[in-house]
C-alpha cells in the first residue's frame, strides 16, 4: 500500500494545530476536485440519456478542474518532497557534498518555480482583459489564477525542503535570488547567457532538482534568451492541461488507486492462485498477471511494486524460487501493464501525437497496444517458468480444484469486471473518453466501499486520492511545462531539421527503425516516460511518417522501449524502488533484472518489425 500521508508526516513531526488544519484542509481540496471531475461527466450521461439534456459548458468546468486538480496535486508532491527528479546521483553523496547538491539544485529549481509564476501571473493578466467567461459567469481567468499561486506554494516548499539549517537557508535564499536577479537585469545581452545558463541547469538537475524544473527551465531560459514573453508558456501549459481528452488520465488513474488501496490485490492472488498456483511456475504467472492488471489501472509501474511486493515475493520463495530470481520478476513484471487500456502512458501519446498532427486517438492507441502488451506478458511468464525449479509444484496448495477456483472467482467478479466495464463504456459508443472513464472511477469506488467495504469514505477516500493527485499532479506538472519547450524547439524548426537530416542520412524504413529502437533505449536510461513522451514524442513522430510508419505502430514502439527504460541500469526507476521496497542493493538488483531485461528486449524487436501485432485490432475494429 502506498504510504498514509498525514500519519507519515505526523510521525516525523509535531505540527501546530493550525498547520495540520491547513494540510487537511489542501487536501480535501484535492479531493472534491477529483470528485467533481468524477460527478461532472457522470451527471451529463444520465442527463443525456433520460432527459435529452446536458449541463452548460460541462466540458470546459471538467477541463478546468483537471487545471486545478493538477495544480493541487503538484503543490502537495511538492509539501511531501515527492516531486519526480531524473537523478539518482544523490543517493550516493554524504556529508557536505550532499548538502553543497541540495542548495545548488534547490536554488535553481525556486528560482525557476518563480519564473513559472511570473508567467502564470503575466497570462492572467492577458485573459483578464479580454474577458473570458467558463460558465456561470466564472471568469476564466480566475481558475487560471491557481497557475501563478501552486507555482508560488512549490517554490515556497522547495526552499522548506532544502533549507535544513538557517545557514543552508540563507544560502539558498542568496543563489535563487542571484538567479532571479540575473534573469530580470541581465548583465549583458541574455542571448550570450543562454548556453552557460542551460548548462548550470544541467548540473542542477543531475544533482537533484525535480523534473519539471528541467524543462520549465529550458522554456524560461530559451525565451528569455530571444527575449521573447514567457506567458507563452504558462498559454502552451494551460492548453495542454485543459485539453478535451486529458481528463481521462486522473480519472482512470483514480479507478486504479482504489484498487490498490482496497483489497483487489489479495482477491486477485487468490483467483489466480487457484487457476495456476498448483502447476509449475504458477507463482511467476501468478505475478505476472496480478502485476500487469494494476498497472494497466494506475499508469504507475512503482506503485504496483510499493502496493504488491509485499504479497507476492512470499509467494515466489514459497515456490521454491531463488531470491534472485524472485526480485528480478517482480521488479520487471511491475511495468507490464503499461501497454494495455487503459494505462495512462498510452492516453499521453495520444494527446501529444494528437497536438503535432499525428491524428492518433485514443481507442486506436488502446487496441494497439493489447497485441504487443499480450506478447510481453507471455515472454515475461514464460521467463517465470523456465526458471522455476523442478520442485516449484505448491506442495502446500491442494491439487487444482473447480470448486476452489470458482468461489475466488466469485469473490472478486466485481474487481474481475473492471476492464470489462470501462472498455464497454470506452467502446460502445454511448460515452465519451472522458465519460467512460468516471464510469470506471465510479465502478471502482462502488466496489471497494460498498460492496467489499475495504475503503471507508470518511476515513480512506480523502487519503487515496490525495495520494492519486500526487502523482498526477506531478506527471500533469512535467506534462504542461514541457509544452513550452517543445513549442520552442518547432518554432525554431528542429523536428523539420531533424527528419531532414534523418531521410538524407538513413534510406531504409528498417535500418531507421534499428536506430529508434537504441535512441528510445538510450531515452529510457536517462528519462523517465512521461517527460520522454512530452520531449521525445514531437520529435520521432515526423520522422515515422517519413518513413512511412503508422504513427499507432510508431506510439507503441516508442513505450515499449519506454517500458524497458523502468528496467535498465543505472537509473531505471524501478529498480531503485525494489531496492527501497525489498531491502536490497542497487548491483543485487541489477543482476536480478539482467535475464529478463534481454527477454524483454526480444519482444521489443517483434512489436518493432511486426506491424500486425500493433495494427491488426485497429483496423478491424476502426
Amino acid at each position: 500500500m502506498t504510504p498514509d500521508i498525514d500519519t507519515e508526516d505526523s510521525v516525523k513531526e509535531a505540527r501546530p494545530v493550525w498547520l495540520t488544519v491547513l494540510r487537511q484542509g489542501e487536501n480535501l481540496l484535492l479531493t472534491f476536485s477529483l470528485a467533481g471531475i468524477v460527478i461532472l461527466p457522470l451527471a451529463e450521461i444520465v442527463l443525456r440519456k433520460l432527459f435529452q439534456q446536458s449541463i452548460s459548458g460541462v466540458a470546459a468546468m471538467v477541463q478546468h478542474l483537471v487545471l486545478v486538480s493538477s495544480l493541487l496535486g503538484a503543490a502537495v508532491a511538492a509539501r511531501e518532497d515527492r516531486l519526480l527528479t531524473m537523478s539518482t546521483l544523490t543517493t550516493f553523496l554524504g556529508g557536505k557534498w550532499k548538502t553543497a547538491a541540495a542548495v545548488f539544485s534547490g536554488a535553481f529549481a525556486i528560482a525557476i518555480s518563480i519564473g513559472l509564476a511570473v508567467a502564470g501571473y503575466q497570462y492572467v493578466l492577458i485573459t483578464k482583459e479580454a474577458g473570458k467567461i467558463l460558465s456561470y459567469g466564472i471568469p476564466v481567468w480566475a481558475v487560471q489564477m491557481v497557475m501563478p499561486i501552486a507555482f508560488t506554494i512549490i517554490a515556497w516548499r522547495l526552499f522548506r525542503h532544502c533549507s535544513k539549517s538557517w545557514k543552508m537557508g540563507l544560502l539558498v535564499l542568496f543563489l535563487s535570488g542571484l538567479i532571479v536577479g540575473v534573469g530580470v537585469y541581465p548583465p549583458i545581452d541574455p542571448g550570450n547567457l543562454v548556453l552557460p545558463a542551460l548548462l548550470l541547469l544541467g548540473v542542477a538537475i543531475v544533482l537533484g532538482a525535480p523534473i519539471f524544473s528541467a524543462l520549465g527551465g529550458a522554456a524560461l531560459i530559451l525565451f528569455w534568451g530571444d527575449q521573447n514573453p514567457i506567458a507563452s508558456i504558462a498559454l502552451d501549459h494551460y492548453r495542454m492541461v485543459v485539453n478535451p481528452t486529458l481528463a481521462a488520465i486522473p480519472l482512470f488513474t483514480l479507478a486504479g488507486y482504489f484498487l490498490a488501496e482496497g483489497g483487489a490485490s489479495k482477491r486477485l492472488i487468490d483467483v489466480f492462485q487457484a487457476l495456476v498456483g498448483r502447476i509449475k511456475g504458477g507463482p511467476a504467472i501468478v505475478t505476472v498477471l496480478v502485476c500487469a492488471f494494476f498497472t494497466s489501472f494506475t499508469g504507475a509501474s512503482g506503485v504496483t511494486i510499493l502496493a504488491l511486493g509485499g504479497l507476492l515475493m512470499p509467494v515466489l520463495i514459497s515456490a521454491r524460487y531463488s531470491e534472485k530470481d524472485a526480485l528480478g520478476l517482480l521488479t520487471s513484471a511491475g511495468s507490464l501493464g503499461l501497454l494495455f487500456p487503459p494505462c495512462l502512458p498510452l492516453i499521453l501519446y495520444a494527446v501529444v501525437a494528437t497536438t503535432i498532427g499525428a491524428g492518433v486517438t485514443i481507442k486506436e492507441i488502446f487496441l494497439g497496444g493489447v497485441g504487443p502488451g499480450i506478447l510481453l506478458v507471455v515472454l515475461t511468464a514464460w521467463w517465470g517458468v523456465k526458471r522455476a525449479p523442478p520442485t516449484a509444484e505448491r506442495a502446500d496448495l491442494p491439487p487444482f480444484d473447480l470448486k476452489i477456483a470458482g468461489r475466488a472467482i466469485w469473490v472478486a467478479k466485481w474487481e474481475l469486471l473492471l476492464p470489462v466495464v470501462a472498455l464497454t463504456a470506452l467502446f460502445g459508443g454511448f460515452a465519451t473518453p472522458v465519460e467512460a472513464a468516471a464510469v470506471t472511477a465510479l465502478y471502482a469506488f462502488s466496489a471497494e466501499t460498498l460492496i467489499y467495504r475495504d475503503l471507508k469514505i470518511l476515513r480512506d477516500i480523502p487519503r487515496v486520492t490525495t495520494e492519486c493527485g500526487l502523482l498526477i499532479g506531478g506527471v500533469l506538472l512535467i506534462l504542461g511545462v514541457a509544452m513550452g519547450f517543445n513549442n520552442y524547439l518547432i518554432d525554431a524548426q528542429l523536428p523539420d531539421r531533424a527528419v531532414e537530416w534523418v531521410s538524407q542520412t538513413i534510406e531504409s524504413r528498417w535500418v531507421f527503425l534499428l536506430f529508434l529502437n537504441l535512441f528510445l533505449l538510450l531515452v529510457g536510461c536517462v528519462m523517465d516516460i512521461f517527460s520522454a513522451i512530452v520531449v521525445v514524442v514531437p520529435l520521432i513522430v515526423p520522422m515515422g511518417l517519413a518513413f512511412g510508419i503508422d504513427p499507432i505502430h510508431l506510439g507503441i514502439i516508442f513505450l515499449a522501449n519506454l517500458e524497458l527504460g523502468y528496467l535498465t541500469p543505472p537509473v531505471g526507476m524501478n529498480l531503485f524502488l525494489s531496492a527501497m521496497r525489498f531491502k536490497k542493493s542497487l548491483p543485487y538488483v541489477y543482476r536480478s533484472v539482467f535475464p529478463i531485461l534481454l527477454v524483454r528486449f526480444s519482444g521489443v524487436l517483434l512489436i518493432t518489425y511486426i506491424p500486425p501485432l500493433t495494427l491488426v485490432l485497429p483496423r478491424l475494429l476502426e
